[in-house]
Parts: C-alpha cells; sequence; structure tokens
C-alpha cells in the first residue's frame, strides 16, 4: 500500500472531526450561559441581594428591623414580591409576623406564577429555619401564632413529618399549660378552704373565749354577793333576811310587836330527774313575796348555778311552802324575801 495515501487519508479524517467537536463546545458553552442567566444567576441574586445571604447566616436579632408591611400585597407584581421576600429574609422575618413575612410573599408568587422556581426553592430551602422558628414560639407558649406558622408550612409542604411532630409538641405543651393552671386553681382553692375553716375556728375559740369571761364574771358576783351577806343560823338566808331577823330581833328587845315571816313548812324542792340521771348539783337564789295569809308569790330567779337546771323545782317547793307573815307593830304584813336553795345528791338519797 502506498504510504502517502494512507497519511492523506488520516488527514482527511482529522479535519472532519474538528467542526463536530467545535459545534458540540458550543452547545455546551450555551447551556451553561443560559443556566446561569435563567436559574443560578436569580436564585444567588435572591440570596446575595439586598446585603443578605443565604438563609442559614445568623442574624443578629438587635439588629432585626421589623419593616412595614406593604399595603396592597394582592396588587404587587412578581418582581415586587420577591424583593419583599428578599428584604424578609435579610431582616429574619422567615414567617412572621403574620402578613410580613417571606413565606407569604413567596406563596403570593406562586399563587401568581405557580411555576416560578426561585420562590420554590427559596420556600424549599427556608422550611427547616421556618420549622425552627416555630419550634421556639411553641417554646414560648404562644400557642394561637404556632398554630398560624404550622398551618402555613402546610401549604408549602403538607406531608413533611416535620409539621407532625410540631404539632404533637404544640399539643403536648397546651396539656402541660392546662395541668399548670388546673394544678393552680386546685392550690387556690385549697387555700380558700384552709383559710375558711381557720376563720371558723376562730370564730368558734372566740366565742368560747368571750363565754368563758362571762362566766367568769358572773362567777366573780356571786362570790362578792356571797361575801356581803351576813352570817346567819340558816344556811343560804339572803341580805334581806338577814337584815329582817335583825330588826325582829331588835324590836323583840324593845318589846315591838314587829318580826318576819317564818316558814311553818320545810321547804323541800324535788330533784329534776334530769339532773338527778346527769349526777347535777347546783344552787337557785330566789326572791318572793309572803302575804299576809302566810302564801307565797311573785317570785323571781335573781341567780342560778348552773342556769335554768333547778329554776323549776325551785319556783315550785315555795309555791307550796307556808308562811307565818311578818308583823308590824301587831299586825301582819306583806313582806319581800330572798332564799338561795340548794340542790345535793346526798340529800336527795
Amino acid at each position: 500500500m502506498d504510504t502517502r495515501n494512507s497519511r492523506h487519508a488520516r488527514s482527511l479524517a482529522r479535519g472532519a472531526f474538528k467542526p463536530v467537536i467545535i459545534a458540540i463546545l458550543a452547545v455546551v458553552a450555551g447551556l451553561a450561559v443560559v443556566s446561569w442567566f435563567l436559574i443560578i444567576k436569580p436564585h444567588e441574586d435572591l440570596m446575595t441581594a439586598d446585603s443578605g445571604g443565604h438563609p442559614s447566616t445568623p442574624v443578629n436579632l438587635n439588629q432585626q428591623q421589623a419593616a412595614a408591611a406593604p399595603v396592597n400585597v394582592d396588587a404587587l407584581s412578581i418582581d415586587a414580591l420577591l424583593s419583599e421576600a428578599r428584604k424578609a429574609m435579610n431582616q429574619e422575618r422567615v414567617i412572621a409576623p403574620s402578613g410580613n413575612n417571606a413565606f407569604e410573599f413567596y406563596l403570593k408568587v406562586l399563587q401568581k406564577q405557580p411555576g416560578n422556581q426561585v420562590a420554590a426553592d427559596a420556600l424549599r430551602e427556608t422550611f427547616p429555619f421556618a420549622a425552627s422558628n416555630v419550634e421556639q414560639v411553641i417554646n414560648q407558649r404562644q400557642f394561637d401564632e404556632a398554630e398560624r406558622e404550622i398551618n402555613l408550612l402546610a401549604k408549602v409542604d403538607p406531608t413533611n413529618y416535620t409539621l407532625t411532630i410540631l404539632r404533637s409538641k404544640l399539643d403536648a405543651q397546651r396539656k402541660t399549660l392546662d395541668q399548670e393552671q388546673q394544678k393552680q386553681l386546685d392550690q387556690q382553692h385549697q387555700a380558700e378552704l384552709a383559710a375558711q375553716k381557720a376563720a371558723a375556728d376562730k370564730a368558734v375559740a372566740d366565742k368560747a373565749l368571750a363565754e368563758k369571761a362571762a362566766a367568769d364574771k358572773a362567777a366573780q358576783q356571786q362570790t362578792a354577793l356571797a361575801t356581803q351577806q351576813p352570817k346567819a343560823k340558816e344556811p343560804g338566808t339572803s341580805p334581806a333576811a338577814a337584815q329582817n331577823s335583825q330588826a325582829a330581833s331588835a324590836n323583840a328587845s324593845t318589846g315591838g310587836g314587829t318580826s318576819d315571816p317564818v316558814a311553818i313548812s320545810a321547804i323541800r324542792p324535788r330533784y329534776p330527774t334530769t339532773a338527778l340521771r346527769n349526777n347535777q348539783e347546783g344552787w337557785v337564789d330566789v326572791q318572793y313575796t309572803v302575804n299576809v295569809d302566810g302564801s307565797v308569790s311573785n317570785i323571781s330567779v335573781v341567780g342560778a348555778e348552773p342556769r335554768h337546771v333547778f329554776d323549776n323545782a325551785a319556783i315550785d317547793a315555795l309555791r307550796r311552802a307556808k308562811f307565818s307573815p311578818a308583823m308590824r307593830d301587831g299586825s301582819a304584813v306583806a313582806s319581800q324575801q330572798q332564799k338561795r336553795i340548794e340542790f345535793k345528791l346526798s340529800a336527795s338519797q
């Protein structure tokens, strides 16, 4: 074979491949340029415009500035909505406040242009950071706001398992708050019951103290009355009877016809059945009038210990008693007397 023909053939083959390679390289370069301007460049502009950065770039909350929400969001163009979304991202208004956050602006873009890749990519990339924000809101127990943000996330990715976790945490925090509030109510109720019981116990103690003071005062009065009464031959003689006896003795010594009434029958009261059964003893001071015929009237109790136990028995005993009337200058007169009738168990047996 002629080597010159072989070399010529190889040269022709190399010359034929060069246009094909150039064409392929041109197509690849064209696709790269188109991708840059249509996909990469807009996305990078979204992430970096207005001195912003990637959604994961931390922003100092003290430097966060809450811009005023647009007056009419529905009237904004897609470019204006994307601009508002970028501003919100730069100020960390990812999903809050309501009506003025990046999520709602991007969702509005997708409503107007469902195939907008910039908004779709931004929502997908910011979803984890928005979910983290929702968790913080739940921990702060802002339940209504957390519910709003979860519903907003569900519009982006309704099947995302993160939503299930967030809803579970929200329910758990609500139950915990309910339990704490119920515990506080129970403690408050217990405190009110304790205060009411303390007030009731104090009232009972005050009443008992007042009754004891009244009883002590009555006992002191009775003691003072007993010490003022002069000694007489008959136990229980009242001061008036003692004075009458002294007057009668004085009149007798001077020869006048004056004397005090004298019981001509024994005064024997019937011991009350209830007092006998309860082994009670006591006394009753009675005041009465001895009439000119020796009968007794105007009987009244002026003191007793214990009260209202032996009163009726003492009054009944005096009604059955007979007296010789008091005498003044030889004539029978009515006179008022006072006597203590004692009730002793030993005497009744």
